[in-house]
């Protein structure tokens, strides 16, 4: 696979304080990062003109493929990688958990430190819609991801919601089908001057 490229539909989102994040272990046996990259049936903050929820089965086609963990969704510290087991991704009944074997670098050492003293507390995870719904609940747009491919899952720093050009693009589109069609003032015109010649 490719590295994904975010001008080409690829999306984040952020996992905010609250959510499972932990790093256990101690000197005696190697520290685990674990936590929920995203939760299933809950709708999240303002996304620019519409909130988003992810309907449980979301991510399960896509978990086979050649994924990695991150550090702020940067692809030079990484941290994890499910093809070399060091990352386990499953769909639970809650969202998609996520268990991390860090490696015993510096980086991981330090990012490791920043979690035990609470400095770095969210999750994310980064994907491309490959089918989603679109609707209006009580006046306010709501998009739901049916299903997603999965690129990536990251430890950040700033758990937040992104306005994500993709996703508005798509936003647009569903609009665009939905409204109601505009009047054919060119034909209006035509048939109300036919009416005054009578």
């Amino acid at each position: 696979m490719t590295n994904p490229n975010p001008s080409d539909g690829l999306e984040r989102r952020f996992i905010v304080d609250g959510v499972e994040l932990r790093a256990a272990g101690d000197e005696t046996k190697p520290s685990i990062i674990a936590g929920y990259a995203a939760v299933f049936s809950q709708l999240s903050e303002d996304l620019g003109g519409f909130r988003e929820q992810i309907a449980p089965g979301a991510f399960s086609k896509s978990l086979g493929e050649d994924i990695r963990a991150l550090f702020n969704h940067d692809r030079n510290f990484v941290i994890g990688r499910n093809k070399s087991k060091t990352l386990r991704l499953e769909e639970d009944a809650r969202g998609l958990r996520v268990e991390i074997d860090p490696p015993d670098t510096t980086d991981a050492r330090d990012l490791l430190v920043k979690m035990k003293r609470g400095d770095v507390t969210g999750m994310s995870f980064g994907f491309r819609t490959m089918e989603d719904h679109w609707d209006e609940v009580d006046g306010k747009v709501v998009r739901t991801l049916i299903e997603v491919r999965v690129f990536d899952v990251s430890v950040v720093t700033y758990p937040a919601y992104p306005q994500a050009d993709a996703a508005v693009r798509s936003l647009e589109e569903w609009r665009a089908k939905t409204a109601p069609p505009l009047p054919d003032y060119a034909n209006l015109r035509r048939r109300l001057d036919l009416l005054g010649q009578e």
